[in-house]
This record gives C-alpha cells, sequence and structure tokens, in this order.
C-alpha cells in the first residue's frame, strides 16, 4: 500500500486527507441522523399527557428543549402556548429552520471533499505528464522508458485514487441530504400535529 502511494506522488497525501474526512464525517452523520434520536415517537403523547395533567411548566418545556431536535420545536411553540394558532406555527417554524440548519452541520465539508477529490486527481495527472514530456525533451526523444513509465503511473494512480474518494463522498453527501430533508418533513408534520391537538383542532 505504502508503494502504491509512493508511486503516485505528494497528491497522494491531499487525497487521502479528503478520504479520512469524507468516512469520519459520514459516519458522524449517520449516528446523528438516527431517527429516534431527531424525531423521538414518545415526545409528543409525552406533551399532551403532561398538557391534560397541567404539568406543562417551564422547567418540563425545557427539559423537552433539550431532549431531541424535535424537541427544540416543540419547546419553541409550547412557550407560545397561550397565543394564537399562527404565533405558535411562526415560532416553530423560526426554530425549525435553525434545527435543520444545525442538522446540516458538515455536509457542506462532505460536498467540497466530493468536489475538490477529482480535481487533485486531475492535478496529478497534470504533473504526471508534464514529467512525461519533460523526460522525453530532456532526452531529446523518446527518453527513458522507466521514467516516462513512473510519469504515466503516477497520472493514473492519482486519477484512481481521486475517483475512489470522490464518488463514495458524492454518494454520501447526496444520501445525508435527502436524510435531512426526510427527517425535516416528519419533525414539521409532527409539530402541526401538536399545534391543531393543543388548540382543539384535531383529535390525538
Amino acid at each position: 500500500m505504502f508503494e502504491f502511494i509512493k508511486a503516485g506522488g505528494l497528491l497522494m497525501w491531499p487525497i487521502i486527507a479528503c478520504s479520512v474526512i469524507a468516512m469520519a464525517i459520514t459516519l458522524e452523520r449517520l449516528w446523528a441522523y438516527r431517527r429516534r434520536r431527531v424525531v423521538p415517537d414518545h415526545l409528543l403523547p409525552q406533551i399532551w399527557k403532561l398538557y391534560k395533567a397541567r404539568e406543562l411548566d417551564r422547567q418540563r418545556i425545557l427539559a423537552i428543549r433539550e431532549s431531541s431536535p424535535l424537541g427544540r420545536m416543540l419547546a419553541s411553540g409550547l412557550t407560545n402556548l397561550h397565543h394564537s394558532r399562527e404565533v405558535m406555527k411562526e415560532a416553530i417554524e423560526e426554530e425549525g429552520r435553525q434545527v435543520v440548519h444545525s442538522l446540516e452541520h458538515y455536509l457542506n465539508a462532505l460536498g467540497t471533499v466530493a468536489a475538490i477529490a477529482p480535481l487533485l486527481g486531475l492535478l496529478g495527472t497534470v504533473i504526471g505528464m508534464i514529467e512525461v514530456f519533460a523526460a522525453i525533451t530532456s532526452a531529446g526523444g523518446v527518453g527513458n522508458p522507466a521514467v516516462l513509465a513512473g510519469g504515466i503511473s503516477k497520472a493514473l494512480i492519482t486519477t484512481a485514487a481521486g475517483l475512489s474518494v470522490a464518488i463514495p463522498s458524492l454518494i454520501a453527501h447526496r444520501y445525508l441530504t435527502g436524510k435531512v430533508d426526510e427527517l425535516a418533513i416528519a419533525m414539521e408534520q409532527q409539530a402541526i400535529k401538536m399545534v391543531e391537538v393543543l388548540h382543539g383542532e384535531r383529535e390525538q
């Protein structure tokens, strides 16, 4: 493996760094996007139970807020419980934008890795071909076959390495972006249901 990296030249190291970053972000976001962590099923029934028991005090609302991303959204509505339905929904929507933004944490970095990895591979290709033509020029002809092979090998290795990092990174970025959208829709549905139930416009 080390010989393979050495054959690719110095640009293999930033490509390897990109692969480590992409892997770390993907695993961390997959852990963070677990549905039971983001949109726990028990939260809405728990709120309804507290509301019926008249136990939705400031401390309970704060605990709901700290429990999950969905809890943050619902807590912003609960703090405006004595206002109109529209005010509650506006508060939830405002908080929801911040929650979604926090869920998208690191996704830009993953998208950047997916974009620059093939460019690093292309740069390695260009450098390898420059070495090939430099060897040909210095020799005044075809040149030393070993030097030519080394330059071509560097070009092919860096290109392959860059694409090998970029393709999984792009797939992971698209999947995680879709996961955020899915979670955002689920949280929005839960929030609307809570508002309508608490305002007596919908059965629990």
